[in-house]
């Protein structure tokens, strides 16, 4: 259960991250409303807070975060971008959440 939470975790702080970097960026390429820095700011507030909820040492969460940020990074290419991940993207991306799993998940002594 704590792995599926963490993982869970990890998640929302990626999207947090991924929205509050990409609304900015509707505004600068795409010339929509400045009014996107608002919740882009908020986001990233969020992202933030969220990264402090991490149970372990902070350098341990953003090693591993670093995983689930491109898993998720891919798969808002593909859903919210509209582009179709290659086989080698969905491949970097398992090879980088099986390295979360070793970083956060391997046996120690508690931080």
């Amino acid at each position: 259960m704590f792995e599926l939470k963490t993982v869970a975790l990890f998640l929302l702080t990626a999207l947090a991250e991924i929205t509050g970097c990409y609304l900015p960026l509707l505004w600068i390429k795409q010339g929509m409303s400045a009014w996107l820095l608002v919740p882009g700011g908020i986001s990233l507030a969020l992202f933030v807070w969220l990264l402090t909820l991490h149970p372990t040492a902070a350098g341990r969460v953003y090693a591993a975060y670093g995983g689930i940020y491109i898993f998720t990074s891919i798969m808002w290419l593909w859903l919210i971008n509209g582009v179709r991940p290659t086989v080698w993207d969905i491949t970097g991306a398992c090879i980088a959440v099986v390295g979360m799993c070793v970083i956060m998940f391997a046996p120690r002594q508690v931080d």
